[in-house]
């Protein structure tokens, strides 16, 4: 039986610099059909959360600009369940925001953070661990992270470190209380962490009840409420997004990791295999697909590759792409752009995408 208190807040405002081309300002990757399936990222984590809860109880945290994007990829929903930021603020105040929607729609509202942008394989035990999260989230003062069980030592990835011994009674239910979060490691360190087995990837997915999130805005970081919250009767009434536009840009631009989770004394986390990637570059795609026989993943209609090996091969369009003699490369054509860069330098796209900015 599905819970009326149970709730998901899917955070879909990211431009996704470092997918440039394929990502732009005006078409983020959580718009796209980067698996080239027919679905679009955040199409696959709405299909994901009405699972779990019921669609009248999923909002979507979003840029203003992308609330056309957001109708038209989730017909099901209502455009009064799309919360339009006028600024980007980082996550704290986008989850600060919705938690306060969700308090005047329902004060014994429990919710789920879902970044749009992820994939998730095991989509049954994700959905089970989910609801775990929510009733142990829902009669207590706990924010939960769903843990990603890490499968290599991956250093593009935030570490969250488990204590085991602490609570056992709940560590027999396959939940730990969480010593502390970690920046992403360098190559040693990750490998450490991984063999140490107390260390799992922070999927950016958290779980809490709306009483517990306004309580640890106000213990850690009560000036992004006291801003949103000065009218509160705004809240869910036709008057929202005119007070929003002018109170939300006034908020601290910080990242709800920052500004709960590292000061939090109460987090806890459920370490799960979802065969979970969050899909945040081209080599993490090119990790995730299926490659043919020379390490390639090609997604183009009409292709002549010869000599090429290790690379990724991406292009919408109807042209012909021709490629020989490349070797661990990423090659993405779109329209008024063509990307040709080496997979290895590829932490170098979203400075060079800034640049291109700059240079109008």
């Amino acid at each position: 039986m599905e819970n009326k208190d149970y709730y998901v807040v899917i955070m879909a405002g990211g431009v996704g610099s470092r997918f440039w081309p394929a990502s732009r300002e005006e078409m983020p990757k959580q718009f796209l059909d980067i698996l080239n399936i027919g679905k679009s990222l955040i199409r696959l984590t709405f299909e994901r959360a009405i699972k779990v809860v019921p669609v009248k109880n999923i909002l979507i945290a979003t840029n203003k600009n992308y609330k056309d994007l957001v109708l038209e990829h989730l017909p099901e929903i209502n455009s009064d369940q799309i919360l339009l930021e006028p600024s980007r603020n980082n996550t704290a105040p986008c989850i600060a925001y919705a938690a306060l929607r969700i308090q005047s729609m329902n004060p014994n509202g429990v919710f789920a953070v879902l970044p749009s942008d992820a994939v998730i394989l095991k989509e049954d035990v994700f959905g089970e661990k989910l609801l775990q999260a929510f009733d142990f989230a829902s009669d207590k003062m706990a924010i939960v992270t769903l843990g990603i069980s890490p499968t290599r030592p991956d250093t593009g990835y935030g570490y969250i470190k488990k204590q085991t011994g602490k609570s056992p009674e709940n560590e027999t239910k396959g939940i730990y209380e969480v010593e502390r979060f970690t920046e992403k490691p360098d190559q040693n360190t990750a490998t450490q962490y991984v063999d140490s087995g107390d260390y799992v990837w922070n999927a950016g997915i958290f779980i809490w009840s709306v009483n517990t999130v306004l309580q640890s805005f106000d213990d850690n970081a009560p000036d992004i409420i006291k801003v949103l919250n000065q009218q509160p009767e705004k809240y869910n009434t036709a008057e929202e997004q005119d007070y929003i536009d002018l109170v939300y840009p006034m908020t601290e631009s910080i990242s709800v990791d920052y500004a709960l989770l590292e000061r939090s004394d109460c987090v806890y986390t459920i370490p799960c295999v979802l065969g979970w990637s969050d899909l945040g570059t081209w080599n993490s795609l090119h990790d995730y697909l299926e490659k043919d026989k020379n390490g390639n993943v090609i997604q183009a209609n009409k292709h002549f590759i010869e000599n090429v090996s290790d690379s990724l091969i991406r292009a919408t369009s109807e042209r012909v792409i021709v490629v020989k003699g490349l070797e661990d490369y990423i090659v993405v054509d779109e329209p008024g752009a063509l990307l040709i860069y080496p997979k290895s330098q590829e932490q170098e796209i979203k400075a060079v995408v800034k640049q291109l900015k700059e240079l109008g």
